[in-house]
């Protein structure tokens, strides 16, 4: 009985793959679509067996024409072609267009779309842009002064690129150099032997470096000379500073840039802090916004008004005390009541002792003897009042 199971288990296990392999294989829905209707994720091995996309001819017979399809174009070699996917692929001109399929048209943004059309720009060698800028020079010929703008135009998306972490959108930064590049063309000097795109560089990242200042906040910043300064140079400094093993504070700073305590602090402020708008809604309902919630420091009205009536009980108080100086024999105690503690600008003892021909410590004696005997007659007068040498002061 032992050898008939044995000999059943062996016989079930031979016949096993021979069932298996007369079971019909599971097709998924993916594999019976045409190639063109597969799933790119799901059926890779699909793709690449199905056929390309077919090019316009205006696009096949036009084998010069170089296309840069996305930004990584950019840092290529001019000998070097860039890879260009099938559904990628524009017309040179949109006046030679013809009718496409809908998987053969371009979906290039306006970044990718500039950067194809800079490709287009051969550079100059230097015997060219040298006569192209004496030309430009000499007899204010227009289309010279284009063709060496567009040729540099690579140039102003290189300087860019510098700045992109400060600016995200990179056209705007492209647009405001070449507004320098242009101001550099008509400055250029072809006769000093210098190559335009050395002297065109400092043109173009001054005028990027200007919408950088000019758009940085909402509220303009580095319109002095000491905050272009630390706009561009306090950060470095900083980290310079806390390299070396010192603590970057703001005295140290001012003195390593040779600007003021203050300026270093609120430019910091200024820097690690962004612009709040004072017309922002901060309520639910929209109605109270961020300029009611700022304290205002200046003093309260009933304050103010206190102050006033206070000042003027005051005033009639110490005339009411001169007009009892009045007396022949307190003709001292007046002028020095007049002349030192009324005065704007008061006279010296000296002075004093010299009118009255008496000495300076006799003055000071009259003197201290009045005040006593005003601050006694102002708690006579003033029985709520305290701080009666604020008013002596």
């Amino acid at each position: 009985m032992a050898k008939k199971s044995e000999r059943k288990k062996k016989a079930s296990k031979s016949e096993a793959p021979a069932r298996r392999a007369k079971t019909k294989p599971k097709v998924s829905r993916s594999a019976e679509l045409p190639p063109a209707a597969a799933d790119p994720i799901a059926m890779p091995e699909v793709l690449e067996e199905a056929e390309p996309v077919a090019i316009p001819e205006v696009m096949a017979d036009d084998s010069d024409d170089e296309v840069l399809p996305g930004y990584s174009g950019l840092a290529a070699e001019e000998d070097e072609e860039p890879e260009v996917l099938a559904e990628e692929v524009m017309p040179e001109e949109a006046g030679s267009m013809v009718p496409a399929k809908p998987e053969t048209i371009a979906r290039l943004n306006a970044l990718q779309r500039y950067l194809a059309e800079v490709r287009n720009y051969s550079l100059l060698t230097r015997e060219e842009e040298q006569e192209l800028a004496l030309r430009y020079r000499e007899r204010d010929d227009l289309d010279a002064a284009r063709r060496l703008v567009t040729s540099n135009l690579r140039l102003v998306v290189k300087i860019a690129l510098d700045y992109y972490r400060q600016w995200m959108d990179l056209l705007d930064l492209v647009q405001e150099g070449n507004l320098g590049l242009m101001q550099a063309v008509k400055k250029f000097d072809p006769y000093r032997g210098l190559r335009l795109s050395t002297y065109a560089s400092f043109w173009i990242r001054a005028y990027i470096l200007k919408f950088l200042m000019d758009n940085w906040r909402l509220v303009k910043i580095g319109t002095t000379q000491a905050q272009r300064k630390l706009f561009f140079n306090l950060r470095k400094e900083k980290d310079r500073l806390e390299q070396s093993g010192f603590k970057a504070a703001p005295q140290a700073l001012a003195a390593a840039l040779d600007v003021k305590e203050s300026e270093v602090v609120e430019m910091d402020q200024r820097l690690s802090s962004r612009d709040e708008s004072l017309d922002q809604p901060v309520s639910e309902d929209g109605k109270q916004t961020r300029e009611m919630t700022i304290p205002d420091e200046r003093q309260a009205v009933d304050d103010r008004l206190a102050e006033h009536e206070f000042a003027r009980i005051v005033r009639r108080k110490l005339r009411a005390f001169r007009e009892s100086l009045n007396d022949p024999d307190k003709n001292k105690e007046a002028f020095i009541f007049d002349r030192r503690l009324m005065a704007e600008t008061p006279l010296t003892l000296q002075k004093v002792g010299e009118h009255f021909d008496i000495s300076r410590e006799r003055v000071r004696q009259l003197e201290a003897r009045l005040v006593k005997n005003l601050r006694a007659y102002l708690k006579d007068q003033l029985p709520d009042f305290e701080d009666y040498d604020f008013i002596l002061r």
